[in-house]
């Protein structure tokens, strides 16, 4: 808006108007400039943005990174360019199960991953994703989480092994299969024997069930059934396991699993620098999430779903619903597992406990509310007759 400049009384001086205007101008001029300037708001110079370097654990191309890429849109999007988050693929600075160190230490300011890559560190942070959950499927898992007590026990954990990070988990998976085999798996005793990749507490429950098993990054398992170092593998979905190029190496695939049937994302900041963000900016990084998590979940029903049909219908790989038998058999090894993991480790009982009694309440609710969508499927889709 423009400043209006005082208006000049008349008055009696015989000096004509026009020449008191001039006198104000070149006078009162100047003082009358600066009130104007005084009075417009300050305009801020754009600033450049604060850029965070990120690295995901997954290939380029694979539909994982492309979720990291997602969150980075959201964020970018919604700080107004304040905060530019740059995301490379797996190994272009760090090996994927090196990627919560290297955030840990300032490597990278943070990063994207699955929370069961860090197994080895304390077996309890396999539970966010490995074996059946008490019977709570991945977004009854998210709800553990961050309703019943599941963030600050991850924060316990991290906090205990010196990891210095602020996570966030997001993204629910829909249940993983049994895995891409050279033949159908009928029984549990077809499993006993065979070279087979898996990672987190999947681990233990196959090795009970007297498999052999190999814990390889994604990238490197469909290279190793092709030089016969693996006889068998899973790794998450329709599509990563149709770009990994599982359909070039075997032609089944067993569908449902209790070994990774809860499993979700991790997104990781290094704390120092997520503290050291302004507290719109730390809002705008954990809102996100939950948006992603959404987006995340409507992409993959629809992503999943063509891969899966031209899967069957363009490279000639055979579903199977694995057996009733092995799904029992691998609820009977998790019980074997967590008993021995519970003895070995006081963090790994708590949090199961944690999810244990959550799952009770919430598990049996959504038994009892959840329609059979199988039953409406059949009813508009099965052959008649």
């Amino acid at each position: 808006m423009k400043e209006s400049l005082p208006q000049q009384e008349l008055t009696d001086s015989p000096q004509p108007v026009r020449a008191a205007r001039r006198k104000f101008l070149s006078g009162a001029g100047a003082a009358a400039a600066g009130a104007a300037t005084l009075g417009f708001p300050m305009i801020s110079v754009a600033q450049s943005p604060i850029s965070l370097r990120w690295q995901s654990t997954w290939p380029a191309k694979d539909i994982f990174h492309e979720y990291a890429l997602d969150y980075a849109k959201l964020v970018n999007e919604m700080s107004g360019g304040r905060l530019k988050i740059d995301v490379l693929p797996s190994g272009s600075v760090v090996k994927a199960f090196d990627l919560l160190d290297a955030v840990s230490k300032g490597t990278l300011d943070g990063g994207h991953g699955v929370i069961a890559y860090w197994y080895g560190k304390n077996s309890a942070l396999a539970l966010w994703g490995s074996g059946p959950a008490f019977g709570m499927d991945p977004n009854m898992l998210l709800a553990w989480h961050d309703h019943g007590g599941g963030r600050a026990l991850v924060q316990e954990i991290y906090q205990s092994l010196g990891i210095d990070v602020v996570s966030f988990l997001y993204g629910p998976m829909p249940t993983q299969p049994l895995g891409w085999f050279k033949k159908p798996i009928a029984k549990a005793k077809d499993l006993k024997g065979l070279k087979y990749r898996t990672v987190g507490l999947a681990v233990d429950i196959f090795t009970d069930m007297g498999v052999a098993v190999n814990a390889l990054p994604g990238a490197e398992i469909v290279p190793a059934i092709d030089r016969g170092l693996l006889d068998a593998a899973e790794f998450n979905n329709a599509s990563s396991d149709r770009l990994l190029g599982f359909p070039d190496v075997a032609k089944v695939c067993m569908l449902q699993s209790f070994h990774q049937c809860s499993e979700q994302f991790e997104i990781l900041f290094n704390k120092k620098k997520y503290d050291s963000l302004p507290a719109d900016l730390k809002s705008i990084l954990s809102n996100a999430v939950s948006a992603a998590s959404a987006e995340m979940s409507w992409k993959a029903v629809d992503r999943y779903s063509k891969d899966y049909f031209e899967m069957q219908e363009k490279q000639g790989v055979k579903f199977y619903k694995t057996p009733d038998s092995i799904l029992r058999a691998q609820l009977e090894s998790w019980d074997k597992v967590i008993e021995k993991k519970s003895a070995e480790n006081p963090m790994f009982k708590k949090v199961l406990e944690s999810q244990r009694n959550f799952a009770r309440r919430a598990a049996r609710w959504q038994n009892d509310t959840s329609v059979s969508y199988r039953m409406a499927y059949d009813h508009f889709f099965a052959k008649k007759g």
